[in-house]
């Protein structure tokens, strides 16, 4: 081979190299959200890291298909992966609904990255997942949503008999048990119910949302952080397509998927930081912090209905019998 030839041969082999992997990946999330504009960001990090390898276009939320049905077309090869809640499947399997949002499990990100990187998450996500052709490759969170309320809410004796906004499935079974008289209303009504005194609390989002949404004007007693809600947002790929990747590429996709719920918890957290700063100089507001022994009390409620819930499904009493080893052994539930 001459050496015109072999340098021809390489620049070939550059080029086909450069576009080893084109991946569309479509956001539950729409265009122009902060949380899909990290998404993209994301992307455009897996392109450097891998050296143009890979390459991944991130599509907003209804792109190709439903929100709901990502994880069909993932399978099927109609995307290649994506990024959402991996509650929307809970109708598949309650397994999904449980790992996704086990209401009062978290009192931070960190603790749920822990349990998904070091506490078995990872594997049980590809145990759920697998089957259905998609495997997982890390998880992030927007974070621990914050609670809305007009009157102080400083442990689990205040929540008996609080009218409050909550939406159906687990989040509001937990806080049933927990003496709250939950209701279902949609997202567009919460403030003028709280305005008018129809409820007197709501599970809504996170606290710097809640704050530009002025809802801390009628409810002037929010609980930040949070002690309730907190969602698994999976990062997702066509298991075949996963399989066919050099190992090299693979952890690249890993070790992207940690420096994004990184970016992810860190930024949205500092937008939370100056929410609360404002909402602390307001004479009219109150932030709560519930303490570690009240949020723990929140926890063994919510226990009782996990297991519940763990009962629904193999799958399911696998995520339980999971999930609440690694509580137990970090010391956030009792033995």
């Amino acid at each position: 081979m001459t050496i015109l030839t072999l340098a021809a041969a390489l620049t070939l082999g550059s080029a086909a190299a450069a576009q080893d992997f084109n991946l569309r990946f479509q956001s539950s999330d729409p265009a122009g959200n902060p949380n899909f504009e990290l998404k993209q960001a994301w992307a455009a990090r897996v392109g450097e890291m891998s050296g143009g390898r890979i390459a991944v276009e991130m599509l907003p939320v209804g792109s190709i298909v439903q929100h709901t049905e990502t994880q069909d077309a993932v399978a099927a090869g109609i995307i290649d992966g994506h990024i959402t809640d991996t509650s929307y499947f809970s109708g598949k399997d309650p397994a999904f609904g449980l790992i996704a949002n086990p209401v009062g499990a978290w009192s931070s990100p960190d603790q749920m990255l822990q349990f998904i990187e070091y506490g078995g998450g990872k594997e049980l996500m590809n145990e759920l997942l697998n089957p259905y052709g998609l495997q997982f490759i890390g998880a992030t969170t927007p974070g621990l949503e914050a609670f809305v309320s007009s009157v102080p809410l400083t442990g689990v004796d205040d929540l008996e008999g609080l009218k409050m906004r909550a939406p159906e499935g687990l989040v509001q079974r937990v806080f049933a048990a927990a003496g709250a008289a939950p209701v279902n209303l949609p997202g567009s009504e919460v403030f003028t119910s709280l305005d008018k005194g129809v409820i007197d609390a709501a599970d809504y989002t996170v606290f710097s949302t809640n704050h530009q949404q002025g809802m801390h004007d009628v409810a002037g007693h929010p609980v930040y952080p949070g002690f309730h809600s907190m969602p698994l947002v999976e990062v997702s790929m066509n298991l075949n397509t996963w399989e066919s990747m050099p190992a090299d590429l693979q952890s690249i996709m890993e070790v992207s998927v940690r420096d994004f719920a990184r970016d992810m918890t860190s930024q949205l957290a500092m937008r939370d930081q100056v929410a609360v700063a404002e909402a602390n100089a307001n004479p009219e507001i109150t932030v709560h912090n519930w303490s570690d022994a009240e949020r723990a009390r929140f926890r063994e409620i919510a226990v009782g209905q996990w297991e519940e819930v763990a009962g629904q499904s193999d799958n399911a009493q696998r995520v339980y019998d999971t999930l609440t080893t690694y509580l137990r052994e970090q010391g956030l539930v009792a033995e």
